[in-house]
């Protein structure tokens, strides 16, 4: 590893915690990040040159904290936004001294900061945007890319997520115990989304966004760190794990999609697997369980299965069962028609799928025209398979995807 992507990991996994301790003292997001920022791209320059210091948390810390007392302390140009600031930051915030370098990091800082970026207040693509800003380090440039949308456009949302938190009134702390539950709640949901956007982007020409995935398990590592007794959170990293385990079989050299029946297993990652199943297997003896841990229960019994044809499909479907008599939703029912589909065959299949037809939820999704496409050609309703595949490249906005579906429906034309 050279000196450089040695440091660029280090301030990934150090900004989050520098910046949250800045939070903690001015409360000012724009301004703590700005410092922060500035800090950061000190390190990048000097480290690699004259070596990681002892203590390169307190080092960052100590130079954002000068940064952002020479912006509070600027020209008379800044003047209104320094009576601004200052009226907001307590008096000891002014004082020059930098803080004790040899402080120990505040162990619950990263996890502040992820509470406050999924503030109750922004929608979920506003949550997101600012956790990987602010939490993940990535440049709103790189955020703009992974969804597809301007430079401009993600700008002008993390900027509102920022002041729709400032508002709301939210502090720089953790919730109040008795909301603490939810608002972890929405936290999981908030990297389960930006993982199930980099495994499955939902357009563009790429099926899957690697960057993404991997800041997503690494969030969740750092979560698993400080909350290692908590079941959902040790069953979402066993999830990401067990299903990012699959990715180097998920697509061939030409980047078209294998499904998951199809895929070459010894190209599965081994160490992720045991990883993940270790993980499942502790949490499902001790911990209460919850969607995250019979999701990644599911994703073991398939990683586990050496070939296509020995996985436990009945098991999958009782898992699938237990899951959507506790948190039901129509992604939950659309893969448990496939379970069932499996196990007692493609009517029963497509006689749960039917049920969705009726849930405004899933009007147009893709997903659905899909996975009933599937079954019926499992049953050997070629026609009708032909046409729903081909309803389903239609909607999708994925080219993996629509390529994927258009080459099913031409090889049922064939046949």
């Amino acid at each position: 590893m050279t000196p450089e992507s040695r440091v660029e990991g280090l301030l990934r996994e150090l900004a989050p915690q520098a910046l949250a301790a800045l939070l903690r003292r001015y409360r000012q997001f724009d301004a703590c990040e700005d410092a922060v920022q500035e800090a950061l791209l000190a390190a990048a320059t000097q480290w690699p040159k004259d070596g990681i210091p002892d203590n390169p948390r307190g080092w960052l810390v100590t130079v954002a904290v000068r940064r952002l007392t020479d912006e509070i302390r600027g020209d008379s140009a800044r003047r209104r936004r320094e009576a601004t600031v200052a009226a907001l930051l307590a008096p000891e915030a002014l004082v020059t001294a930098a803080p004790d370098v040899d402080q120990p990091p505040e162990a619950d800082d990263t996890l502040t900061l992820l509470f406050l970026c999924c503030h109750p207040s922004l929608t979920a693509p506003s949550q997101i945007a600012l956790t990987l800003r602010a939490v993940g380090g990535l440049t709103t440039a790189q955020i703009a890319h992974a969804f597809l949308v301007p430079e401009s456009t993600m700008a002008q949302r993390i900027s509102r997520a920022k002041a729709s938190i400032k508002g709301a009134g939210a502090r720089f702390s953790l919730p109040p115990e008795d909301e603490r539950a939810e608002r972890l709640r929405v936290v999981l949901h908030v990297l389960y989304l930006v993982f199930n956007e980099g495994y499955t982007a939902t357009s563009g020409p790429d099926l899957q966004r690697a960057d993404l995935t991997s800041e997503a398990i690494r969030l969740v590592r750092d979560l698993h760190r400080m909350l290692p007794d908590d079941g959902e959170v040790t069953g979402l990293l066993a999830l990401m794990l067990l299903t990012d385990a699959r990715r180097a079989a998920r697509t061939r050299s030409d980047g078209r999609l294998v499904p998951l029946a199809e895929q070459d297993r010894s190209r599965w990652d081994a160490a992720a697997i045991a990883e993940g199943v270790a993980l499942i297997t502790d949490t499902l003896s001790r911990a209460r369980l919850g969607p995250y841990q019979l999701q990644a229960a599911i994703a073991a019994v398939h990683d586990e299965a050496t070939r296509a044809e020995d996985t436990d499909w009945r098991q999958i479907l009782a898992l699938y069962e237990l899951l959507a008599s506790t948190s039901p939703n129509p992604m939950v029912t659309l893969n448990q028609a496939v379970a069932l589909a499996m196990v007692r065959g493609p009517e029963a299949g497509l006689d749960l799928l039917g049920t969705l037809d009726s849930d405004e939820r899933m009007t147009g999704h893709h997903r659905l025209d899909a996975v009933r496409a599937h079954l019926q050609e499992m049953a050997g309703d070629l026609d009708a398979a032909r046409s729903s595949y081909r309803s389903a490249a239609r909607r999708t906005t994925s080219t993996p995807e629509r390529r994927y579906l258009e080459e099913r429906a031409s090889r049922l034309a064939s046949d």
